[in-house]
């Protein structure tokens, strides 16, 4: 691979923004500089105009492999992750088989080395029966273990306290969890049911997946880490009530200290409940879309530190599944292509800036999850960046949509912050904003623990 050096770049890096050059070779940056000589056996691309990000890292998707590949795959859902900006994801255990043995979760690593574009780690996942299993696992095995504290897609509820205790005091690593409260979401079933029988209108989820189903199971996995010393990050948080749980880390050297951290993903900060009237089931998720109310409180959260990383939870389902009535149509969104561009949009209507997407979608999950040299533009570091042209429109369309389940909730969105021009994953050009680089494979994810 010969050294690529881009000129003219407007970086957006550590909270700052700063004009140079960056020369790329054997797939890290070797050096960063306001003006960089080329010389002729180099290639070089002209950036002038451009903003040049860290990528981002996605610490939540199901990518569907193996068992649900009717609905993406490891190649296909990558494949649309890079056109998204997104150079690193950690992909969730509630596959069939799910990935609850250290031999399932090699066998995860091996798939993803023959077929995805981006760099990639994945979860070990916990249930009632796999302790002795999870005690023997590396903490740099996985980049997690997920504990899935509220039933959700792939019966993976982990519902015996004895078990529960257990994992938060001997898992290695970190421990993400899903909080929703499994018995209060049952009952709520139970009362909406008799309103409506089998049609429950789409934006009654919000109220059966409710905000006291959130704050129950979210504050007993916060009592159980402080109980115990678990390093723990309690993912796509919905509600402004369980806000008050976490402590703000308005800056990166705070979140290092934090031992308990809280991430949203962008389908809770771009939606509300109002928008299930178009999309119906189609923002069928869990935990669900809530009132604007909540959503606002994530914003705010997101500027304070409380909410530590924004990440997707892509999840895609068939479109016909999504158009059954509410009890079988199922829960998830897909999202890794344009989560970026619409946070980016997010920042043109001024409700965030560009630097603290950055901060939140690549540096904190970086530290939090201790990869080795990825999450910034430093040198040293893998070359793993996003290029931005701040002056074109995202325009979603059912002919650009890469998903292989091919739809997307931002279907018919001309999304205002830019579009993702160009990708790299470890140096390598892997999207030209026009095609994708096939057979040029990302790495597996080092930890520094």
């Amino acid at each position: 691979m010969k050294p690529l050096l881009l000129t003219n770049a407007l970086m957006m890096n550590e909270d700052r923004r700063y004009q140079g050059d960056l020369l790329i070779v054997d797939g890290r940056i070797e050096k960063i500089a306001a003006a960089i000589p080329a010389r002729t056996t180099w290639n070089v691309r002209d950036l002038a105009g451009k903003w040049l990000l860290p990528g981002m890292i996605d610490d939540q998707v199901h990518f569907r492999e193996p068992g649900l590949m009717h609905k993406g795959t490891i190649a296909s859902e990558s494949r649309a992750a890079v056109m998204g900006g997104i150079t690193s994801y950690m992909e969730m255990p509630n596959v069939s088989p799910p990935t609850t043995t250290r031999l399932a979760l090699e066998g995860k690593f091996q798939r993803a080395a023959e077929g995805s574009l981006a760099n990639y780690s994945f979860y070990f996942g916990a249930t009632n029966d796999n302790l002795e299993e999870l005690k023997a696992l590396p903490a740099d095995a996985a980049c997690g273990v997920k504990v899935f504290m509220g039933a959700s897609t792939g019966n993976m509820l982990v519902d015996d306290e004895r078990i529960l205790e257990a994992i938060f005091q001997h898992a290695p690593g970190l421990v993400a969890t899903h909080c929703e409260d499994t018995p209060t979401i049952k009952r709520n079933e139970a009362l909406w049911r008799e309103r409506y029988g089998e049609q429950i209108p789409a934006a009654e989820h919000a109220a059966i997946r409710s905000v006291e189903a959130c704050l129950l199971s979210s504050s007993r996995a916060v009592a159980l880490a402080k109980k115990h010393g678990t390093r723990l990050h309690v993912l796509h948080i919905t509600t402004a009530d369980e806000l008050a749980l976490f402590e703000p880390a308005p800056t990166l050297e705070a979140l290092r200290r934090k031992t308990i951290t809280a991430e949203a993903c962008i389908h809770h900060l771009y939606f509300n409940q109002d928008d299930y009237a178009a999309l119906g089931h189609r923002l069928k998720c869990n935990p669900s879309v809530k009132g604007q109310e909540h959503q606002r409180a994530l914003w705010q959260a997101v500027k304070t530190g409380v909410i530590d990383i924004i990440a997707t939870d892509h999840a895609p389902h068939l479109l016909a599944e999504k158009q059954n009535d509410y009890f079988s149509a199922p829960s998830g969104l897909p999202l890794v292509q344009h989560a970026l561009p619409a946070l980016l949009d997010m920042c043109a209507r001024g409700i965030f800036t560009p630097e603290l997407i950055v901060r939140k979608t690549s540096h904190a999950v970086a530290e939090r999850f201790q990869i080795k040299d990825r999450g910034y533009i430093r040198e040293g570091y893998w070359a793993d960046l996003a290029v931005i042209n701040p002056w074109k429109r995202a325009s979603i369309e059912g002919s650009n949509i890469a998903y292989k389940c091919g739809w997307s909730p931002f279907e018919g969105h001309t999304l205002q912050g830019g579009v993702v021009e160009s990708t790299l994953v470890n140096g390598h050009l892997v999207w030209d904003g026009e095609s994708v680089a096939e057979g040029i494979y990302g790495q597996a994810l080092a930890f520094n623990r």
